[in-house]
């Protein structure tokens, strides 16, 4: 019996497919962050002074000013604005094809009940970031500035490099952003049978402590910014809990009208 060996296993096509897929829906999200990029680098001195508009706010007066210790920091910091603006700007461009490639293999059902998370992560992202810019910084910075003055008998005055206030900036953002999509990470897990609404009641006081001490680790050293973190998150924990009460009453409703047992559950 002869052994034939083909060009291509018949078996691997689906694979081979599937990855040139897979690279035009980098290729396409490499093109938007790209051109993004590009033209975030032609406005970003309109950029920085949206990102350097909170510490202006905080100075006395309105004044203040940054500083650069190194010839090339100033160019590099353009770079990293442009950057990081340019993946926000892009993200729903790139969310857009993950779901394009995601969503062939999923099934109806499967498709509605991922699609809610999808629309709400960049909701929930923009509002940790809002909540970060428009409160958050400007009540640290007022907090931090009130350092200057005679104190001990010397004048003390902030001058911050415009590097470490970027950075700064965006730990802010990207903590409180990203801090956000706990609802849905919890969900998500829920829906996956990892962990049930039951087993996150019980855990209640650790999950607490845990989001302390991440929001002691994310902010800067300051009490007001780890607080202001924080308690957005046990309240977004606790809506968590009710989301899935709510979904475990409607799970009944519709077993019962289909001839199905009916569950007891308890409030969040």
């Amino acid at each position: 019996m002869a052994f034939e060996i083909k060009d291509i296993d018949e078996t691997q096509a689906p694979l081979l497919e599937h990855l040139i897929e897979l690279r035009a829906r980098l290729m396409r999200c490499l093109a938007a962050m790209a051109v993004a990029f590009g033209a975030c680098l032609y406005f970003v001195n309109y950029i920085l002074a949206f990102l350097v508009q909170p510490l202006r706010d905080a100075y006395p007066g309105n004044g203040g000013k940054l500083v650069y210790t190194k010839l090339y920091e100033a160019f590099f910091v353009d770079l990293k604005v442009a950057a990081f603006a340019a993946f926000i700007i892009s993200f729903p461009v790139i969310a857009n094809q993950l779901w394009a490639f995601v969503a062939p293999g999923l099934y109806a059902k499967e498709k509605r009940a991922f699609l809610p998370f999808l629309v709400a992560t960049p909701v929930l992202f923009l509002l940790g970031a809002a909540l970060a810019y428009y409160v958050v910084m400007p009540t640290a910075f007022r907090w931090m500035l009130g350092f200057q003055g005679n104190r001990g008998g010397i004048q003390m005055e902030a001058l911050p490099s415009v590097g470490d206030y970027l950075g700064l900036v965006m730990q802010f953002i990207l903590a409180f952003g990203v801090s956000f999509l706990l609802p849905v990470l919890l969900l998500l897990l829920n829906r996956a049978g990892i962990v049930s609404r039951q087993q996150l009641k019980a855990a209640r006081r650790y999950v607490i402590v845990a989001i302390t001490a991440l929001s002691a680790v994310l902010t800067p050293p300051d009490v007001g910014s780890q607080l202001m973190l924080a308690v957005p998150l046990v309240i977004l924990f606790e809506g968590s809990l009710i989301v899935m009460w709510m979904s475990e009453r409607k799970a009944a409703r519709e077993a019962a009208r289909n001839g199905g047992e009916v569950t007891t559950t308890t409030p969040a």
